[in-house]
């Protein structure tokens, strides 16, 4: 486990007010990997929840890519993730999409989601998961509404941004700034997970990262966004705000994970395996 951190001079005796599991792309199928160790996240993810149980935990999210393609790939993780004593919650990724044109819509409800996105809160925290595929070339079926509408917006945008992201449609992006306008105005702080990246801006990137970012900007209370999709991980700050992508566990056999831990002051990202270490300040 390597370490990066940033503002280490924070107060060693402030206890935190609670911690949550973190997981990045599991990307479980029965195949055998050459890039990617599929098969292996089985174990990985069998692993991990064992840890988790071990610790005292709020809840747990996986940020999106549970499976890398088939339907039944759902059969192999999900009996491990029901194993958690902490309740997890789901974003949803892209390869999540990687079924059956009939399975689609029916993603969601697989892992147990009533909504796409949606919001929770833990003591004076709220957390925001955002979907990130509400727009994009693979999570709706073919000739549909929403495919033909995404098709369109990619084409607006110049037709030549990778098609294995997507982007946050406008019904969704009037839902995050009021969620954010009513945290700021109770003097809440948030954290905002999605599958696909925001910042720093990449091949990698949702198709409007820069319009969100705009809008996480215009507001105080936002604290972090963490998400997944980049298996290498990145981390940016900008404006008080930090960005961090989590390493994906499938990559190779070494497993990646985060235990982090929410303090008055600061966010402290406890990696395992590939996972780096980050210490957060949290802006006034």
């Amino acid at each position: 486990m390597s370490g990066n951190a940033w503002g280490e001079e924070s107060n060693p005796e402030e206890k935190a007010l609670f911690s949550f599991g973190a997981i990045a792309d599991c990307q479980y199928c029965d195949v055998e990997g050459t890039r990617r160790q599929y098969r292996l996240s089985l174990k990985k993810l069998e692993d991990c929840i064992a840890d988790f149980n071990g610790q005292a935990l709020a809840h747990v999210v996986h940020l999106g890519d549970f499976i890398d393609r088939d339907w039944k790939s759902f059969d192999g993780v999900l009996p491990i993730a029901a194993k958690s004593k902490a309740h997890i919650y789901y974003v949803l990724g892209n390869h999540d999409f990687s079924v059956e044109d009939r399975y689609k819509k029916h993603v969601p409800k697989r892992l147990g989601l009533k909504k796409r996105y949606y919001g929770f809160k833990v003591g004076g925290w709220r957390f925001l998961i955002l979907d990130t595929n509400d727009i994009s070339l693979y999570a709706h079926p073919a000739g549909s509404r929403k495919a033909k509408k995404s098709a369109a917006i990619y084409e607006s945008l110049g037709g030549d941004l990778p098609k294995y992201n997507g982007g946050i449609g406008e019904a969704q992006m009037k839902w995050i700034e009021k969620q954010l306008a009513r945290a700021t105005k109770r003097g809440g702080r948030v954290v905002l997970h999605s599958h696909h990246p925001v910042y720093p801006f990449t091949n990698h990137s949702a198709w409007n990262a820069r319009e969100v970012v705009n809008l996480l900007e215009q507001h105080s209370c936002v604290a972090a966004f963490i998400n997944g999709h980049n298996h290498r991980g990145a981390y940016g700050f900008k404006k008080g705000i930090h960005y961090l992508t989590l390493k994906g566990m499938v990559d190779t056999e070494e497993t990646s994970y985060a235990t982090v831990s929410v303090f008055p002051s600061r966010i402290e990202v406890s990696g395992k395996g590939r996972q780096d270490d980050y210490f957060l300040e949290i802006r006034e």
